[in-house]
């Protein structure tokens, strides 16, 4: 185990000299180059999170690695932007080896609990609860490729969603893609559709916590090598009909907020919309789409693969580690308990739907 020290500070503390030996470390990792493995996206929610903090992680005087989290209440530690990150864990030298209790213990934490860790995570892989799928399109090999992909695996869907956009055109207006719009009012309108969809489907507005709308402006305005926040639309007859904002990397589009206006469902915007990403992506030289953990029809029919990524807590023992269990393990329990069953599953998804539509009469 290493006898290093770690150093605990606030994201806005950390030096150019330490943002830069994190970059290198990350680029040194044998895993894809997320955006949210990046200081950039530690730092903007360090700006709408007060107890986002980096435990830097030290060998002799130079920095090994680094873990953003964020220290809860009552000493309870969480993943960095827990809820809306779609890759968390700690930033390592190649090979480092730590003990976990000490690094939660000099965090000041009881717990880290993480839902989307990345899977080359030795420190905390050990003490996931729960391995999911998160689905991903490659284009490494360029779009084309990945059509061809579509046509074998998903003929039916890439003929009928080529065919709903060319119809789009001819009953709308002319249909055009921008991968990388700067007008802010078209991410307003992506994040109004979006609360819109979370309340029609019965789940938790998240733009309706302040946090996140913050997050996700901060994030519009970054532009950084490795974390570019990306808003793409799609247009018909000059006007929006589905949006997407994400983060990009040099060689990663991590799927965020899609969404898209349901007076244009039946032309399947948000599908043309993932078509015509995923094309840009590749014209950029972006040979990965992370579409994120959760299943979905609209993922199904898109992916070319799957990533592991885990759910659960490291913890220490105390009663700090009792109290994480007692908050969230019953209910992670009753989650898993009804994903695995696709009746139950189904069930809960259209009461959900129900209790959405009711809160809106």
């Amino acid at each position: 185990m290493s006898s290093g020290r770690v150093r605990v500070l606030r994201p806005e503390d950390l030096g150019p000299g330490e943002r830069e030996r994190w970059r290198e470390l990350r680029a040194a990792a044998d895993v894809p180059r997320s955006p949210f493995m990046e200081p950039e996206f530690t730092t903007a929610v360090g700006r709408v999170r007060p107890r986002a903090r980096v435990a830097v992680l030290y060998e002799g005087t130079e920095p090994a690695g680094f873990l953003p989290y964020e220290r809860g209440a009552l000493g309870q530690g969480r993943a960095i932007g827990l809820g809306v990150s779609d890759c968390q864990g700690a930033v390592l030298r190649p090979g480092l080896v730590w003990d976990t209790g000490e690094l939660l213990r000099a965090c000041s934490v009881s717990s880290f609990a993480f839902d989307n860790l990345e899977a080359d995570q030795r420190l905390f892989v050990p003490y996931a609860a729960e391995e999911h799928a998160a689905f991903v399109i490659d284009v490494e090999k360029g779009y084309e490729t990945y059509e061809s992909v579509l046509r074998t695996q998903s003929p039916k869907f890439l003929k009928t969603t080529l065919a709903k956009e060319r119809r789009l055109g001819r009953q709308v207006g002319p249909v055009r893609f921008v991968f990388d719009e700067r007008d802010p009012a078209a991410l307003r309108t992506l994040m109004e559709w979006k609360s819109a969809q979370y309340r029609r489907t019965g789940r938790r507005d998240r733009f309706a916590q302040e946090w996140i709308t913050r997050l996700v402006g901060r994030l519009a305005e970054t532009r950084a090598p490795q974390c570019t926040g990306t808003l793409s639309v799609l247009y018909a007859g000059g006007r929006p009909v589905a949006a997407h904002f994400g983060l990009r990397s040099s060689s990663v589009l991590a799927c965020w907020f899609p969404a898209y206006d349901p007076d244009f469902a039946k032309f399947s915007p948000g599908l043309v919309l993932h078509l015509r990403m995923a094309e840009a992506a590749a014209a950029e030289g972006i040979g990965l789409l992370d579409m994120g953990r959760g299943p979905a029809e609209y993922k199904d029919s898109l992916k070319t693969g799957e990533l592991a990524v885990y759910e659960g807590a490291a913890t220490r023992p105390g009663a700090g580690a009792a109290l994480h269990w007692l908050s969230r393990e019953p209910v992670r329990r009753a989650h898993a308990f009804v994903r695995a069953r696709p009746r139950l599953a189904s069930l809960a998804s259209r009461t959900l739907r129900g209790a959405g539509r009711l809160r809106r009469s």
